[in-house]
């Protein structure tokens, strides 16, 4: 008597592989930024992760640099839109606490400087790509509104980069 099997091809075995560190890499070298996350894959086609960005560079020469951000904690939700599994082309919903200064300069001189804290809502949209050994590198972009301190916290934030990582 013979027996038929039929089985569904995975990427991974939906009990191993579902967590992820990685590090922006271009938040690092572009604007000496550390940003690194961990995202846990709760099924082919979803995930959620938190990400933590400081700027380590406190000392800087760069009127940009020193108004942007300063820290930010990020949790976000993210749905996948390929057939392997939590890779390819995403979707991305994040809420983002944010701090950081609001410096106004004349010519070289400071004449103010206040400090923020703020909440923000917004959309990612992005691309993963995972070796079968589990590495991986996600390129991501988005916008979010902060919604409560107006008056000195900028009103768009933004949220990308490149990141290296690996799936474990």
């Amino acid at each position: 008597m013979a027996s038929l099997g039929v089985g569904q091809a995975q990427d991974v075995d939906p009990s191993q592989d579902r967590n992820e560190l990685k590090v922006n890499v271009s938040n690092l070298i572009a604007l000496a930024f550390a940003d690194v996350a961990y995202e846990r894959l709760l099924n082919e086609e979803s995930s959620v992760g938190i990400a933590i960005l400081s700027n380590i560079n406190q000392s800087s020469d760069n009127d940009f640099l020193d108004a942007y951000r300063e820290f930010s904690i990020t949790p976000y939700y993210r749905q996948y839109f390929s057939r392997g599994y939590a890779k390819g082309f995403f979707v991305e919903g994040f809420g983002m606490y944010n701090t950081g200064d609001d410096r106004d300069f004349f010519g070289d001189d400071i004449i103010s400087d206040t400090t923020y804290a703020d909440f923000a809502l917004g959309v990612s949209v992005g691309g993963k790509f995972v070796t079968r050994r589990g590495f991986m590198v996600e390129v991501y972009g988005g916008l979010g509104r902060n919604l409560l301190n107006a008056d000195f916290s900028p009103s768009v934030v933004g949220r990308g980069g490149v990141s290296l990582g690996y799936r474990f």
